[in-house]
């Protein structure tokens, strides 16, 4: 027994100070990871050097803090969470007056993008373009998503043997009502606005007329922006891109070139187009940086002492409490808010909203802290992807919002609701439940029973006066009638420039724009950037990472692409009090 607890204890030992010795190693080459990294971002590019893009994963607003990203193996370690916009877009911005970059190769893998973020990108492209640089696009599979940026290129190359997709836009969205049949599971559900599609999925087993209106007018909406912009770019017509996608034209490459690209190459020669271009012969070897690793050390910083125009990211569902870098928590954004408007350093602010919405209580509590905000200093909007229902609502206060054209927005509408699995556990489980109540309504909404018609009055006014209060947000945000907010209002979704028509947007443009307006409101000709809320730090989530974070990861890699209909399941278990949200997914391809 003394020889077994003595090698017991010795393997605990022996793997704890493994352990520690593991770790510190992995400080030394983290530490001495960073150092080389540093030193080779201040390296200038070498004369013509061209910047590869390569569009992989997924493009968020804004760049994750990841100590392992750039490590090589080492990288698994971190949290994957793809480049940010606001960094890829400086990098574009610096690149354009850099005399020792001659241009951009642009390639696809994976990317996954929203349609405004894919707007400001393509956006940031074409001003690149403006300083006479060329940029040269490749890839073997082009989506329409993918050809869409790659069409501000100066020329556009498709493998031989490769794919272009060409045949319109398509949104789905999933019902749920024969499942809950399916289980004995009665939904109850409460709402106001004729458009709120969020509800939809519970009660019906389609699109209700309102819905397939709104959702065929945004998607038009969306399509007929890049159709503009292609046609614009290629020298093409909308009748004429209409017509291939109608008649699905676009089979083989050779059906695309002349069209949408132009030339068949394969990537090797591509390679020698690139090294003509920077007059480089075919034995020369070209002159590529990454764009991750591309830094202009020439750029002017400004002033130390320089105001700041605060950049406040509101990303993901919104709900109380804390939240994280990729979920709005109601009491960490109202915290940076107000830090920006408490800095003197601070001269406007500039709130970014990537948000679907959610509980409309965290929602006014964002509010409140914008109104205070916009009475203090220029309070500005900038929408991205998504900006709607409660998205909407933390927006209405400001002095100006800007939206790109495909922007999702408005759905000034909101609902409730509550399952009641009663049926279910007495016909699929056999179990029967009896209760005990101090007062006549003790065990409304405990999911264990259906409400009475009394019950569903309470809830219903619940709602009606949550739906109140948000349309008189937006018509004192807005400078418009409660009656006219509520015309446009109904839960209906609209896209960015339908919403300017309306006037629920003031302007087209992307983060860039807004950040200029507030620059020029304050008054600021020279100032820094001030991004908010402060991030997590990236080791202290790796070494407390969750159990159900790495189950999640592993769903998703084992499920792959039907990960999104349990994703959605999951989320109803969310769904606490009344709701200021988009329908849960709305996938445009």
């Amino acid at each position: 027994m003394k020889q077994f607890f003595g090698a017991f204890f010795g393997s605990i030992v022996g793997i704890v100070v493994a352990t520690l010795l593991a770790l510190v190693v992995v400080i030394v080459v983290v530490k001495s990871s960073f150092n080389d990294l540093s030193q080779e971002d201040d390296k200038p590019a070498k004369k013509g050097t061209v910047l590869k893009l390569i569009m992989d994963g997924p493009l968020t607003d804004r760049e994750a803090l990841n100590p392992f990203q750039e490590l090589g193996n080492l990288a698994a370690f971190g949290e994957e969470k793809g480049m940010g916009l606001n960094v890829l877009i400086q990098k574009i911005k610096d690149a354009q007056g850099d005399e020792s970059i001659s241009g951009i190769y642009l390639g696809f893998k994976e990317p996954e993008i929203g349609f405004a973020a894919l707007e400001e990108l393509r956006n940031a492209l074409l001003e690149f373009k403006k300083s006479g640089k060329f940029i040269y696009a490749y890839a073997e599979y082009y989506t329409q998503k993918h050809y869409y940026l790659a069409s501000v290129s100066n020329k556009v190359f498709l493998n031989p043997q490769g794919m272009f997709d060409w045949k319109g836009l398509h949104m789905n969205l999933m019902f749920f009502k024969q499942t809950f049949e399916k289980l004995d599971i009665d939904v109850q559900v409460f709402r106001h606005g004729k458009f709120k599609s969020a509800v939809e999925p519970f009660l019906l087993d389609k699109m209700s007329e309102a819905n397939r209106l709104q959702s065929e007018s945004f998607l038009n909406s969306i399509w007929g922006t890049m159709l503009n912009n292609i046609a614009k770019e290629r020298k093409l017509t909308v009748d004429e891109l209409n017509a291939m996608a109608n008649q699905l034209s676009i089979l083989q490459p050779t059906d695309a070139l002349g069209k949408f690209v132009d030339a068949l190459a394969y990537e090797d020669e591509v390679m020698n187009e690139l090294k003509a271009k920077t007059g480089l012969k075919e034995s020369d070897k070209l002159s590529f940086m990454a764009m991750s690793q591309y830094k202009n050390t020439k750029v002017k910083k400004a002033k130390a002492k320089a105001p700041k125009i605060a950049v406040v990211y509101a990303i993901g569902g919104i709900g109380s409490g804390e939240g994280d870098d990729e979920e709005i928590g109601s009491e960490r954004l109202a915290k940076a808010i107000r830090e920006a408007r408490m800095d003197s350093n601070v001269k406007a602010v500039v709130l970014r909203v990537n948000s679907p919405g959610g509980s409309a209580l965290a929602s006014d509590v964002i509010w409140r802290e914008m109104t205070l905000c916009k009475q203090a200093k220029p309070t500005i909007v900038s929408m991205g992807n998504v900006a709607a229902s409660g998205g909407y609502y933390i927006s209405c206060a400001a002095d100006r919002i800007f939206a790109q054209p495909n922007t999702i927005t408005g759905s000034i509408g909101v609902f409730g609701l509550l399952p009641s699995f009663k049926r279910m556990f007495e016909n699929k489980l056999g179990i029967t439940l009896d209760t005990v109540n101090t007062n006549a309504y003790s065990d409304i909404a405990s999911g264990l029973r259906p409400l009475t018609q009394t019950e569903i009055n309470y809830i219903q006014n619940s709602v009606e006066a949550v739906y109140n209060t948000f349309t008189l947000r937006v018509a004192e945000g807005r400078n418009m009638s409660q009656a006219e907010v509520d015309s446009i209002g109904q839960g209906r979704v609209w896209s960015g420039s339908e919403a300017l028509k309306i006037k629920l947007v003031d302007e087209l443009g992307g983060l860039d724009d807004a950040i200029a307006y507030a620059a020029k409101k304050a008054n600021a000709a020279d100032f820094k950037i001030l991004e908010l809320p402060k991030q997590s730090n990236p080791l202290d989530a790796f070494m407390g990472k969750k159990e159900t974070e790495l189950e999640t990861r592993l769903m998703q890699k084992n499920l792959g692409a039907t990960y999104k209909y349990l994703r959605q399941l999951k989320n109803i278990s969310k769904l606490n009090g009344v709701q200021a949200r988009l329908p849960f997914e709305m996938e445009i391809e």
